[in-house]
């Protein structure tokens, strides 16, 4: 089993749902971790939206890039701009993608309007590793 680790900024959105999303739809070939380079709180949102999907990601902490610095990781996918410029160069021989998704957190709105943003940035982190992995 290939071992992922997924980069952004806050470990907050986008990377929280794309390791719920691996761990659940790629969980027979992949087993995946996320981090931050500035680890803040998991949105609501994103929790919210995967439940919407039956993955539950409520009990998932932001976590400091740091953390897995002396993890030995296949492949690491960063999902913002930030994460990509500052990514530590100590993930060694892992295939490195970028993989850059809007940031559902900057949504303004009704609840349900900044809900849609974070199903429409889900569904397209879905989308995309259903292609590329």
């Amino acid at each position: 089993m290939k071992k992922i680790l997924v980069l952004c900024t806050g470990n907050s959105c986008r990377s929280q749902m794309a390791e719920g999303l691996i761990n659940h739809y790629f969980k027979d070939k992949y087993q995946a971790f996320s981090a931050g380079t500035k680890p803040g709180i998991v949105n609501p949102y994103s929790i919210k939206s995967m439940a919407e999907l039956g993955i539950d990601i409520s009990k998932n902490t932001s976590k400091h890039i740091d953390v897995f610095k002396n993890e030995t990781f296949d492949i690491v996918i960063t999902v913002c701009g930030n994460a990509k410029e500052s990514c530590p160069a100590y993930f060694g021989e892992a295939i490195k993608h970028h993989w850059p998704f809007y940031d559902a957190a900057e949504a303004k709105g009704t609840e349900e309007e900044i809900l849609k943003v974070f199903r429409d940035v889900r569904n397209k982190i879905l989308e995309k590793f259903k292609k590329e992995l």
